[in-house]
């Protein structure tokens, strides 16, 4: 069994056992910090705090997944870098193009463990036929977490061979790759335009209804990549990003 991490044991103390279940609220008053909503102009959410106790403010605009999540983010600082006083703006909240070691994806980490869990989303995934959006937004609304979160959730548990790859209309900002899938399958760092994803960011294409197969030297570029198709959806992000949804042929996994 995989090890708990630090969200994982904070929920398993009391025994949840379900999304359903996960009032972060709760969890927040007694880690020792007490939540606030209201209008932030600069930042997602802030957190202030000494030894013991903290204040998190989260921006009350913000759509509720948002909310949801940057809670659980500013728990992961609590969690992670207590005794600072952070302010967290919209691109360091689920911003995955953030390094390992960068002290906000730490605290996205913690988020995602916190509102995904490994133990619950583990065996729901054994449900799930096909990587697509349908499936995403069905266990995002499960478990009330943004599709963003759910699908790179999805692509890290390694249930299938699949890629996560955000752009906007200059370059890839960030990707993410499931554990099985071979190394050499890196997805290209600007959008061909004979790609889906690219008709939909620059010629406002509607988002497709199911995955639809695309050769894949159109997202990768390894010598022989032409012999291969790729299942592809992607879905539209706020600052004039696009998320694409990867699906790999059985070929590509190790």
């Amino acid at each position: 069994m995989t090890a708990l991490s630090p969200a994982e044991r904070i929920l398993l103390s009391p025994g949840i056992d379900s999304p359903g279940e996960i009032d972060l609220e709760a969890i927040a008053w007694t880690r020792g910090a007490v939540v606030n909503y209201r209008p932030l102009d600069r930042c997602e959410a802030t957190i202030v705090g000494s030894k013991r106790r903290a204040v998190i403010t989260v921006n009350g605009r913000s759509p509720p997944e948002r909310r949801r999540f940057s809670l659980a983010h500013e728990l992961g600082h609590w969690h992670h870098h207590r005794g600072r006083m952070l302010f967290c703006g919209g691109r360091d909240v689920c911003n995955f193009a953030n390094g390992p070691l960068d002290p906000e994806r730490q605290a996205d980490a913690f988020a995602s463990d916190l509102i995904l869990p490994n133990y619950l989303l583990g065996p729901r995934l054994r449900r799930v036929k096909q990587p697509t959006l349908a499936a995403a937004r069905e266990i995002a609304e499960e478990y009330s977490a943004s599709l963003t979160a759910t699908l790179f959730k999805m692509t890290v548990l390694n249930r299938f061979p699949m890629i996560i790859a955000c752009h906007n209309k200059k370059k890839r900002r960030w990707f993410e790759i499931s554990p099985m899938v071979q190394p050499w399958w890196f997805p290209l760092d600007s959008l061909d335009r004979a790609t889906f994803a690219a008709d939909m960011l620059f010629n406002g294409a509607a988002e497709q209804t199911f995955p639809r197969k695309m050769p894949a030297d159109a997202w990768f570029g390894f010598k022989g990549c032409d012999r291969f198709e790729v299942e592809e959806q992607s879905f539209r992000l706020p600052d004039d990003e696009i998320l694409t949804v990867l699906k790999l042929p059985d070929e590509a996994v190790a």
